[in-house]
């Protein structure tokens, strides 16, 4: 999700790779913090690739700065990584929020909306953080109350979260449109 970070920010404006480091760290929280050691790579990874381009421009009232750009290329892979997600981007919450954060960019409200379906109907399927016997534990079955805490938790959120999904699908495919999930 890092690649998907830098090429989505860059699609919004120029940045310094500070200015970069900061806007993704601020993206993915302080739970996962973003270090030079992974950053600097990818942006070497992105550089080669012909997707980033690195340009000195002056500073404000300093030295040259370098700044980074994506290219028409870039933008073509931001595009097709937003538009055809793996499934991990889609059935991971963190992934699909980074996902979800660019996905403005894509300029077809039809390919925003098979990404928002699959997320739908991903989270259409039984699931659960706890299983017994291969079936998913309903709330009232726990009984660690810190457990039952969990699911109440991702139960509210993912209600939430379905309830967005569809007005989105609404409003992108118009209101005569079925938003259910698919099986």
């Amino acid at each position: 999700m890092l690649t998907l970070s830098i090429l989505g920010f860059l699609a919004e404006r120029p940045l310094h790779a500070y200015e970069l480091r900061r806007r993704i760290s601020d993206l993915i929280g302080h739970n996962r913090p973003l270090s030079d050691g992974a950053l600097y790579p990818a942006i070497a990874r992105l550089r080669k690739a012909g997707h980033v381009e690195r340009r000195a421009e002056p500073g404000d009232s300093a030295p040259l700065r370098q700044v980074l750009r994506i290219t028409p290329a870039g933008r073509a892979e931001l595009l097709r990584r937003l538009s055809e997600p793996k499934e991990t981007e889609i059935t991971d919450g963190g992934s699909f929020f980074t996902l979800l954060a660019f996905l403005s960019q894509v300029p077809d409200p039809e390919r925003q909306a098979a990404v928002l379906q699959r997320r739908l109907d991903f989270l259409a399927r039984p699931g659960s953080f706890f299983t017994r016997s291969g079936a998913p534990v309903r709330i009232k079955e726990e009984e660690d109350r810190y457990r039952r805490g969990m699911l109440i938790m991702a139960r509210a959120a993912q209600r939430a979260e379905r309830a967005w999904l569809s007005e989105m699908l609404e409003e992108l495919r118009g209101a005569d449109a079925a938003v259910e999930p698919r099986s």
